[in-house]
């Protein structure tokens, strides 16, 4: 099941997603035994690399591999000096992905993120002067568009092919719709057989089902999962051990979730420290009881706890109320039906 972005070898389907604010050396070290065949950095501002801010330098770097770093900004130059400034200081990054999808408008205000896609011939020249400054594979990460009535990602992706990129992520919704409604997996059919470097495809990933759906439909090589992601871990092998095997691993218990939980608290308190690892904390843990049937309170409890014993002191609560019981994640639903394509193909 092994494919590659240019001459990276990739074992597996499962891109662990870029998430500002979640996707730090530590959340991404904890994801990486649950069978994620590589990662990306939280996104990281070209411009603020150059300048040397402090804060940007932190997001670089990886305990896991192969791991790349995701860059944010419009200005070819630019980008590629701040490629180069990243693999001089950590020459151990595998991929440099660039950031052409993200629909915030405090991006789009610096003409970053899904608003490159408005100009797609500055998309491949962006992506030609990264790979003229460094010698690692180049990615990026699209959209459809900016909205229903303006979906030009077909000519983004020629743009991006002329420039020799290196691996295509594609978010299944435009800039307008952000992360709202179901993404356009019908939209997309068959394009990774279309295009001539490989597809991973991306949104709203929450269950087996979703991420089988997403694959099969567009004929993708990778899919990534993001938010589906954070608070069950899990997911991440269900997908892994499907499109390996054919298996489809039963959901997690309460218990398992509660023990995974405690394991990612001790790892960010680690790394970010007491203040802002418990700031990062109330984030993720109270994802951890999401898809727990009737256990709304104690999610309301983890996100509201004043300090991370209450934290540990709430899960302890709910895994000797609910040890045994299975989460029931949200998403499609379902279970995947044998396909064509096949686990592993």
């Amino acid at each position: 099941m092994t494919w590659r972005i240019g001459g990276l070898e990739i074992d597996g389907r499962v891109i662990l997603a870029p998430m500002s604010g979640y996707t730090s050396r530590a959340y991404r070290r904890f994801m990486k035994p649950f069978g994620v065949a590589a990662d990306v950095s939280e996104m990281v501002s070209a411009m603020g690399l150059i300048r040397g801010t402090d804060r940007s330098w932190e997001y670089i770097g990886s305990d896991a591999r192969p791991s790349g770093v995701q860059l944010f900004g419009s200005d070819p130059e630019t980008v590629a000096k701040a490629a180069s400034a990243a693999l001089d200081y950590d020459p151990d990054i595998d991929f440099i992905d660039i950031n052409m999808g993200c629909p915030v408008n405090k991006i789009a205000r610096s003409l970053s993120g899904a608003v490159m896609m408005k100009d797609p011939a500055n998309c491949g020249a962006v992506v030609r002067a990264v790979k003229r400054a460094v010698g690692v594979p180049v990615t990026a990460k699209i959209r459809l568009g900016q909205s229903a009535s303006s979906e030009n990602y077909p000519e983004v992706i020629s743009e991006l092919e002329a420039a020799d990129v290196d691996c295509i992520a594609l978010h299944a919704r435009t800039r307008e719709e952000r992360y709202t409604g179901d993404p356009h997996w019908d939209e997309i059919a068959g394009l990774g057989k279309e295009m001539s470097v490989p597809l991973v495809v991306s949104g709203s990933i929450y269950t087996l089902a979703d991420a089988v759906k997403a694959v099969r439909t567009s004929c993708a090589r990778g899919v990534m999962v993001a938010r589906g992601g954070v608070g069950n871990p899990f997911l991440v092998t269900q997908i892994d051990r499907y499109f390996r095997t054919g298996e489809v691993l039963p959901c997690p218990t309460v218990s398992q979730q509660a023990a995974w939980c405690r394991q990612l608290i001790g790892m960010v308190l680690d790394e970010k420290g007491p203040e802002e690892g418990f700031m990062r904390l109330r984030s993720y843990v109270p994802r951890f009881a999401a898809g727990i049937h009737g256990c709304r309170m104690y999610r309301k409890e983890l996100a509201c706890s004043a300090d991370v014993g209450e934290m540990l002191r709430i899960l302890g609560e709910l895994e000797d109320t609910m040890g045994g019981e299975r989460i029931r994640p949200g998403g499609s639903g379902g279970m995947p039906e044998p396909g064509p394509d096949g686990p592993g193909e």
